[in-house]
């Protein structure tokens, strides 16, 4: 219970949020130039902090391991010197983005002679909340920083000393730049009430970004009053048709399933065609090499007695692990159905040499992102060019996929006239 002396929960927001709203307004009118050199200042600083960078991870590390998370957790928070660097050339590669904030998006002069602009804008303030992966503190900031909005962080509790000392960084850049240090905030403590009074903050937070496990997503969807960028999970497809190379088919499931098996790009279930199945026993050569169980329906499992039985479940599960689904199907409609009633509407894909056979299964699939010959990894907003994501979203509306610098802006009119008046 709150004392006197002691905030509460609503009260550490309703101070946040003001400030993030007035940051917000200073960022928008703010040059490029001032925005990505406080990115940059923070890469220098992240690169000169390693050590005590990864101090802090070792000790979300020992405490995950003493409360018993798995091997995808632990890979998901783990730090070490390749990927701190990372971090450092993410927020540098954001830097180098085109400025999205006053894009002239259209521009058009109707019969009354005005001249209507619409321009893109930054949306204001985010609020992530996000779990284990200590790199998202660095990428929503920088994301949200370089579009011209201001961000609220409340990272997860078994990444608390990294996400605390990456902020810290950040924090002593912007204050080091001409742009208001509370631009980028962290949530304090680790509260859950504090994740309550932020999705309930509606009239400080524009939109909520959350990033982790299903547990989380649902509970942000479920309680925000405020717009949600999110995907619930990453149930993945690849759809193997008969008319693709087996070489290069069995080379790119085994880079979408085994690459980093607890990321949400990570492939979930393998659906083979009735014109592929010969090629299956290598494929589970290829797996069972890397330690992978292999699932599957009957048919699958009468082309080789080393996959398991599938249970009912297994169609719609998110395993995040090395563990991979497999079912037999006749065709394409086929595949196309099973995704329908059993994936998540995040990443999907086919395989195949038949180009009208793709084209079809690229205009027909309703996922986020639908594939050609390429592995489920590359959903990613830096392999999309993007520089960094701050998540990816399966919504229709706004943002779709990766949540890169453009999603994080929306638009204006700007209408200039000549003294003209309304009939």
């Amino acid at each position: 219970m709150a004392t006197e002396t002691t905030p509460s929960p609503e009260d550490i927001i309703h101070r946040m949020g003001p400030a993030a709203r007035d940051a917000a307004r200073q960022l928008a009118g703010s040059s490029r130039e001032a925005r990505d050199e406080a990115l940059r200042s923070a890469a220098a600083s992240i690169r000169e902090q390693v050590a005590e960078l990864l101090e802090a991870n070792a000790r979300d590390l020992e405490a995950a391991k003493q409360r018993g998370l798995g091997g995808a957790m632990l890979d998901r928070l783990t730090l070490d010197g390749d990927r701190v660097e990372a971090i450092a050339a993410g927020l540098e590669s954001v830097a180098e983005l085109n400025d999205p904030v006053g894009r002239e998006l259209a521009r058009w002069q109707p019969s009354n002679g005005l001249d209507i602009a619409r321009v893109a804008v930054p949306i204001g303030v985010i609020g992530v909340i996000y779990e284990s992966r200590p790199n998202v503190t660095a990428d929503a900031a920088a994301l949200c920083v370089k579009s011209g909005n201001a961000v609220i962080l409340r990272g997860g509790s078994e990444a608390v000393h990294s996400n605390r000392a990456i902020y810290r960084v950040l924090a002593d850049a912007l204050e080091a730049s001409a742009l208001p240090a509370a631009a980028v905030q962290m949530v304090p403590d680790q509260d859950r009430a504090l994740v309550g009074a932020l999705l309930q903050a509606h009239e400080y937070v524009d939109v909520i970004v959350p990033r982790g496990g299903k547990g989380l997503v649902e509970r942000v969807q479920s309680d925000a009053r405020v717009p949600v960028f999110a995907h619930l999970d990453g149930n993945n497809h690849l759809y193997w048709h008969g008319s693709a190379d087996p070489t290069m088919a069995i080379d790119v499931i085994a880079n979408a399933k085994l690459r980093r098996p607890g990321i949400c790009g990570a492939l979930e279930t393998l659906l083979v065609d009735a014109g592929a199945v010969e090629h299956l026993p290598r494929l589970v050569d290829a797996l069972a090499d890397r330690d992978c169980e292999v699932r599957g329906d009957d048919r699958a499992r009468a082309a080789d007695s080393r996959i398991f039985e599938a249970r009912a479940e297994d169609w719609d599960t998110e395993y995040l692990d090395k563990v991979l689904a497999i079912a037999v199907v006749d065709d394409p409609a086929a595949a196309m159905d099973h995704i329908q009633r059993h994936g998540s509407r995040h990443t999907d894909g086919i395989l195949a040499g038949d180009g009208a056979v793709a084209e079809a299964f690229l205009a027909r699939v309703d996922s986020a992102i639908v594939m050609h010959n390429a592995s489920t990894q590359f959903a990613d907003g830096g392999e999309f060019g993007f520089g960094a994501e701050i998540g990816i979203a399966t919504g229709r509306l706004h943002a779709r996929g990766p949540v890169g610098l453009e999603q994080l802006t929306t638009f204006k009119y700007l209408v200039r006239g000549s003294g003209q008046t309304r009939p």
